[in-house]
Order: C-alpha cells, then sequence, then structure tokens
C-alpha cells in the first residue's frame, strides 16, 4: 500500500485539527507537521519533503501571507514539487488554483468521502506512471505518455486583445502592472505603456514567479528591481527614475524578494 507523507499549512488551529483528525482515518496517509504561515510553511516543506501539501489560500490573517504564490516559491527551491491540496472554505479561487497546477481542491471542512476520492486519484495518477512506457529518444522525455521535447523553452506571452487588435507581449519584457481602477497599465522595460482591460487581482491570480504583488496597486518583476528601500517602502526599477512602493500588507513579499537575491551568485560590502 502507498503511504503519503503530508504538511498542513493553515493559519487557522482548529481547521489543522480538523484536517488530521479527518486524515487520521485512512492509513495512507502519514502526518508530518503543520505551519501557520508563509515562511515556516516553506521551511518545513524544503526540510521534509513531503508527497503532499494541504495548503488554505484565503487565510483569516493576511499577515500569515498564505496565498496561490506559495506554490510559485516552491519552484524555486524544489525540482519536483509536492502534490497540492487546497483547503479552503469558498470556490471561487477553484479556476485560479487549475492554473497552478494544484492536484485537488477540497472545501472545508474536509469530508471522508473528499478526502477518499483524493487518495483513489492519488493511486490511480501513481500506477499510470508505473506502467506508463518509457521510450529514449535523442531529443525528448516520455512523461505519462505524452512526449515532451528537452532544452525547448518557450517564454510566457501575454495577449492583449481589445475589439480584433491583439497585441503580444513578452511577459520577460514587463517591468511591472499598476492598477488603474478596474483596468491594468502595463509598463514594457522599454518605456511603453499598454492597458489591458483587466483587474490587477487577475494578472496576479494568473501570473507566477518573478510576477510579485508588492501593494495594492502594483504587481511587480522581480528581474527589473535595481534597488529596496525597507525605511522608505521603496522599489527601485532599472534604467528608469520610477519608485514604486510597497505597503505593510505585502512586506512578507518584499522580504522574500530581497532573500531571493541573497540566494543567489551575491556578494553584500
Amino acid at each position: 500500500m502507498k503511504k503519503y507523507s503530508y504538511i498542513i499549512i493553515d493559519d487557522d488551529a482548529e481547521s489543522i485539527l480538523k484536517t488530521q483528525t479527518t486524515a487520521s482515518g485512512f492509513s495512507e496517509l502519514s502526518f508530518m507537521a503543520s505551519a501557520s504561515n508563509f515562511k515556516d510553511g516553506l521551511n518545513l516543506v524544503l526540510e521534509h519533503q513531503p508527497a503532499l501539501i494541504f495548503l488554505e489560500i484565503e487565510p483569516q490573517n493576511a499577515a500569515s501571507h498564505l496565498s496561490l504564490t506559495f506554490i510559485s516559491e516552491l519552484h524555486r527551491f524544489l525540482q519536483q514539487i509536492p502534490k497540492i491540496i487546497i483547503t479552503t472554505k469558498q470556490k471561487d479561487k477553484a479556476f485560479d488554483a487549475i492554473q497552478y497546477g494544484v492536484f485537488d481542491y477540497l472545501l472545508k471542512p474536509i469530508l471522508s468521502n473528499d478526502l477518499l476520492k483524493t487518495i483513489l486519484k492519488l493511486n490511480r495518477a501513481n500506477l499510470e506512471t508505473q506502467i506508463a512506457p518509457f521510450r529514449e529518444e535523442p531529443s525528448s522525455i516520455v512523461i505519462d505518455q505524452i512526449t515532451i521535447p528537452q532544452n525547448i523553452q518557450k517564454p510566457l506571452t501575454i495577449c492583449i486583445k481589445s475589439y480584433g487588435d491583439y497585441r503580444y507581449l513578452n511577459a520577460e519584457d514587463i517591468c511591472y502592472f499598476q492598477a488603474d481602477n478596474n483596468s491594468t497599465d502595463i509598463y514594457l522595460n522599454t518605456g511603453e505603456m499598454i492597458t489591458a482591460f483587466k483587474t490587477l487581482k487577475h494578472f496576479e491570480s494568473v501570473l507566477t514567479y518573478p510576477f510579485i504583488r508588492i501593494h495594492n496597486s502594483y504587481v511587480i518583476n522581480r528581474n527589473y528591481i535595481s534597488r529596496i528601500h525597507s525605511g522608505n517602502s521603496i522599489c527601485y526599477i532599472k534604467n528608469s527614475t520610477k519608485k514604486i512602493p510597497f505597503s505593510k500588507t505585502y512586506r512578507g513579499n518584499v522580504e522574500q524578494i530581497i532573500a531571493d537575491f541573497a540566494a543567489g551568485n551575491y556578494l553584500e560590502v
């Protein structure tokens, strides 16, 4: 019988206990640890590398910084991501969660029948992986019977569509997004600005690292940050005089950016 180790990341202690209690009814599941915020949760996952993560994405306390961006952070450190099972009280984030490639989406309180279905899906996925034929070819690898070319990385293209006009942007050329009521202004590294008739929240939900929310009005591309002034709560953009503020609500994201810089080929003087 396949055993799945798991970690619970949730800022509600009562919810953690309920999830653990439901999971304890299944011998396939082995509890490892729990955390109540982004930072502690990340440390636990990196330390234990569980098979499953039960993740809350709509926390009671915003200071916990729990959201779908937690998944993006895992991709920075792990070659193989644990299977993510979203646990929350609302259905409205289900589509966004799918974009992040989560394994399952369960509504709280988690019922035994729903968790049973998740375990059966896990068993089936593992079985299909074991029996999938492996064909060795010069430039491809077969995963679950789908041939995926290697050494071919397609950068993300964002299409801004308006009344039959299709404007294609390379995501790597975008410095930051700025909210403008129900639309969003997109600033490129050329200095050009393009308006998209989607909210900033929409872009935050569909874009992953290196795009990070640092303010109610800004999502920034971490790769275009040249300076962070913590005292003044300001980020500076490369080759620009633009100063972008960050707020207390998203200070944890900025601290994560600082930690990301320090984790690379880094010299501090």
